[in-house]
C-alpha cells in the first residue's frame, strides 16, 4: 500500500515545497524542522492504524478508563539522511525503541554504485510494529536491503516505510521485495536518472541536513 500524503492537500505538500526550494534549502535548520515535522505528522497517521487496549488510569478524582497503545512499535532509520524524519516520529512515539542502520552508496569508478551496510544498532523487534524513516526513495535498493537486515534480526510484525519523496521506480521496486509493507510518502516523483537521483526531486537530503560529505 502506498499513500501520498500531498494528495490530501496537507501541511505536508507545504513542507515538502520547502524541502525542495533551492532558496529555502540555504537554511539548514529549517532543512531538518521540515524533515521533522513531515514525521511527526506521519507518527500521528499511523497512530490510527495501530493496535490499542482499553486501561484504567487513576485521576486525582476518580478512575478513566482510557485507550493506549497495546505495545510500542521499533522506529528504524538509515543514517545519516534519516534522522530528522526519525526525530519526528520519536517526538510521537516518545517510547518506542530505535534501531539505526549505516546503509549508503558506495560510488564505483565507472560511476556505478552499490549499497554497502556497515553498521546496524536494533532492539528486540519480534511481533514488533516498524516504522523505518529513509527521506528518498530513489531506487529502493538501500530500504530493501535494510529490510532484509532487520529480518535477520526477528520476525517483525508489520512495517511501515516513511520518506518525504518517493520515486515511482523505487516504490514498485520495494513493494516487488515486502509486498506488504505501507509506504507513506509526503509527494511522489516519476523519474530517476540513470545515476539514481530522482527528478525533480530535492538534491542530496543528507548533505541540506548536515553538510556535504566525502565521496567513498
Amino acid at each position: 500500500m502506498v499513500i501520498n500524503l500531498s494528495d490530501q492537500h496537507s501541511l505536508i505538500s507545504n513542507w515538502v515545497s520547502e524541502l525542495r526550494d533551492v532558496e529555502v534549502q540555504t537554511d539548514p535548520m529549517r532543512f531538518r524542522r521540515n524533515l521533522e515535522r513531515i514525521g511527526e505528522v506521519v507518527a500521528y497517521e499511523i497512530s490510527k492504524k495501530l493496535a490499542w487496549k482499553e486501561k484504567e488510569i487513576t485521576t486525582p478524582l476518580g478512575i478513566a478508563n482510557c485507550k493506549v497503545l497495546e505495545s510500542q512499535p521499533v522506529l528504524a532509520t538509515i543514517l545519516r539522511a534519516g534522522l530528522g524524519m526519525h526525530t519526528g516520529l520519536l517526538n510521537y512515539f516518545d517510547m518506542a525503541g530505535n534501531a539505526f542502520i549505516s546503509a549508503y552508496r558506495k560510488h564505483n569508478a565507472d560511476g556505478s554504485f552499490e549499497i554497502s551496510i556497515e553498521y546496524m544498532s536494533c532492539p528486540e523487534i519480534d511481533d514488533k510494529v516498524v516504522i523505518l524513516s529513509d527521506p528518498m526513495i530513489a531506487t529502493g535498493a538501500s530500504l530493501v536491503k535494510a529490510i532484509q537486515y532487520l529480518k535477520g534480526e526477528g520476525g517483525f510484525k508489520e512495517i511501515h516505510i516513511v520518506c518525504a519523496i518517493g520515486c515511482t521506480v523505487g516504490i514498485e521496486y520495494v513493494l516487488r521485495e515486502v509486498p506488504k509493507a505501507t509506504i507513506w510518502c509526503g509527494d511522489i516523483d516519476d523519474e530517476i536518472t540513470a545515476k539514481g537521483y530522482i527528478v525533480p526531486g530535492l538534491g542530496d537530503a543528507g548533505d541540506l541536513a548536515f553538510g556535504q560529505k566525502m565521496q567513498f
